[in-house]
């Protein structure tokens, strides 16, 4: 296997394992698919998932190019990224406190909404850029082609993420038949909703400098 890779396999799977306890650690997104998924369906969730998939592989790509320790090496970009993805989640959970029960029965296509919303929540994320530039490189072995590693390190990164939040949204979604009851749809979308706000105030404590 080693030969087929552009480093080590005992790196490889270490980066593997690495990567997957990192994505079971409760964040945001974790938060925010279950309420998608439970209280719009598992089409609104695979949607997002696209999105957050998405966010990943385009921060990884600016990581790449070394925008990101830019970002890392500014207290003004980084406290203005961060602050706009606490913002963000905020909102979010406010509008799933708010939002009507009729939601739930939407037949219509809500995949591009969810799909953006996921993808602009990944790139307001600022502990994914962080996660490149400090993360990463960690798994980059002298020697060997250092842009065919970084590319591959991203990429599985990415598929293990999304292969975890796809799950997410399948066990989130297999909830949906349970709720049409517009109260008990209502108390579960709400305490989601309210999760998903205490994820936003422990992001903004966890990511200050």
């Amino acid at each position: 296997m080693s030969e087929m890779l552009p480093f080590s396999t005992a790196t490889f799977l270490s980066f593997v394992l690495a990567s997957m306890l990192i994505e079971l650690t409760p964040d945001p997104n974790m938060t925010y698919l279950a309420l998608v998924s439970a209280s719009h369906g598992r089409s609104a969730g695979f949607a997002t998932v696209a999105g957050i998939a998405s966010g990943l592989a385009a921060i990884g790509g600016i990581a790449a190019l070394g925008v990101a320790e830019v970002i890392q090496a500014s207290p003004l970009l980084y406290e203005g990224l961060r602050w706009a993805g606490i913002l963000f989640l905020l909102y979010l959970a406010w509008e799933g406190w708010t939002a009507g029960t009729d939601v739930v029965s939407n037949n219509g296509n809500p995949g591009g909404k969810y799909f953006w919303r996921g993808f602009v929540t990944n790139l307001l994320n600022p502990k994914a850029a962080i996660f490149y530039v400090a993360v990463l490189p960690t798994f980059v072995e002298d020697g060997r082609p250092i842009l065919a590693q970084t590319l591959l390190l991203i990429l599985t990164y990415v598929a293990i993420a999304t292969a975890i939040h796809g799950l997410i949204v399948v066990l989130a979604g297999a909830l949906q038949p349970f709720l049409n009851d517009p109260r008990l749809e209502r108390t579960s979308r709400r305490l989601l909703s309210a999760l998903l706000a205490l994820v936003a105030f422990w992001f903004a404590w966890s990511t200050a400098r």
